[in-house]
């Protein structure tokens, strides 16, 4: 049910205080900001950056029509110099930790059309066969405590495993990979990037660490080819060009930041769904194999985990009626997209069977439309196939620890148990 008493003028999505309310009340903010305050504008927050002076502002986008428009016009809506930040960073920073997020065609397409080429179709089925052959590696790890922190025991472990052996990243890297991680999506979280640290030097190092780690092995490929994403990456050859060390790079901080953390999160928000709506559970669980499509998209679309891209406008222009000016800036809120009652029936309500299902919880359509969803689809299939086949009992414990971000809606902890058994 959407609260109409609350008052769509009150609401400031800037503010840190905003994202640590509750999920439920932060759904009730954006569906009172679609119905009274569809281009809303914010104040830019304060980044605690030194030499960073706030912008003007930005439009927040909380209508699903307005996030597909965006989406489908990248002339006008630029990617440049940030899609992933507010602020204005400069763009060797901006493709260094966000590679082709951050860029718009011509640069784009091309760094596009080199990394697809690389995905032969002879690697893409070892890719899929691996996350098998991975998930069941990750339960068995966990299949005899009883009990366990769902995020750090499988959910974060599961999508990491998947990467580093796809990349070639030795087990022994895959800890200072999951911390160089969580810093760079902390999102201000305090827990992760406490008061008395700066953000900036943080979020540098941790990005430093995944690109120092990356230009070791890439080295090596282009010497020594094997068989892993990495060789195929330093040496596929499109139209005559190659990828270079720093873009293989940022590349690899884009998919080990982006690819782990959206599976993480969507597999750890639909275990706690699952919790919270049983009937839906036990309809996916007499029909795994028939309700998996649908199931897991609609867990992308609940739990939505990337809540917005930006967007700059290229030129004046106009936006379902509404006028900008060049240089404005829009923050395309998926989350809010993903619950618009002009478009999802009972919005609020988890449907594993709902169909059609036009989420936009992999982006909006047009060329920055997520490169790994078809992974990532694969990834949160298998995993509740092995959880309801082998944990058929498995069950939240506990509140789920939400991360403090306005840009990832993750989960830090999550308690969950379940009847040991063995491997």
């Amino acid at each position: 049910m959407t609260d109409t008493s609350l008052r769509a003028e009150d609401i400031d999505l800037s503010t840190q205080e905003f994202w640590e309310l509750p999920l439920d009340q932060r759904y009730q903010a954006f569906a009172a900001l679609r119905r009274d305050r569809p281009y809303g504008f914010f104040v830019e927050p304060d980044v605690p950056l030194e030499g960073y002076e706030p912008g003007p502002g930005y439009y927040a986008l909380v209508r699903h029509a307005d996030v597909l428009e965006v989406s489908k016009r990248p002339l006008d809506f630029r990617s440049s110099p940030s899609a992933v930040s507010i602020m204005d960073m400069p763009a060797e920073f901006g493709e260094f930790f966000g590679s082709m997020i951050n860029m718009d065609d011509p640069r784009h397409a091309r760094l596009r059309k080199i990394v697809s080429g690389a995905f032969t179709p002879r690697m893409l089925q070892r890719i899929l066969d691996d996350v098998q052959r991975i998930a069941t590696e990750v339960v068995d790890g966990v299949i005899d405590k009883g009990e366990i922190d769902l995020v750090a025991d499988l959910a974060a472990p599961f999508p990491l495993t998947i990467i580093c052996d796809m990349m070639g990243i030795p087990r022994s890297q895959m800890a200072t990979v999951l911390h160089s991680t969580n810093i760079i999506l902390s999102g201000g979280d305090p827990e992760l990037l406490p008061p008395d640290v700066d953000p900036a030097t943080e979020l540098l190092n941790a990005g430093l660490a995944l690109a120092m780690l990356m230009g070791e092995i890439v080295a090596d490929r282009r010497a020594n080819p094997t068989d892993d994403l990495t060789s195929a990456l330093a040496n596929t050859e499109v139209d005559g060009e190659v990828l270079t060390d720093a873009e293989i790079c940022s590349f690899f901080i884009l998919l080990v930041v982006a690819g782990n953390e959206t599976t993480r999160t969507a597999i750890s928000h639909g275990v706690n769904v699952l919790h919270l709506f049983p009937e839906q559970k036990r309809i996916w669980q007499a029909d795994i194999d028939g309700v998996s499509r649908t199931a897991v998209e609609e867990i992308v679309r609940f739990s939505t985990p990337v809540t917005y891209m930006r967007r700059t406008a290229a030129r004046d222009l106009d936006l379902n009626g509404t006028a900008f000016k060049e240089g404005d800036k829009f923050l395309l809120f998926y989350n809010s997209a993903n619950r618009d009652e002009a478009v999802f029936r009972d919005p609020d309500v988890f449907d594993v069977r709902r169909d059609p299902n036009p989420h936009v919880g992999f982006g909006g359509p047009g060329p920055h439309f997520c490169l790994g969803a078809h992974l990532a689809r694969r990834e949160i299939t298998v995993m509740f196939h092995e959880l309801f086949k082998r944990m058929p009992d498995l069950d939240v414990a506990g509140d789920p620890d939400q991360l403090v971000s306005n840009f990832i809606n993750g989960i830090k902890r999550l308690p969950v148990t379940f009847t040991p058994s063995s491997r």
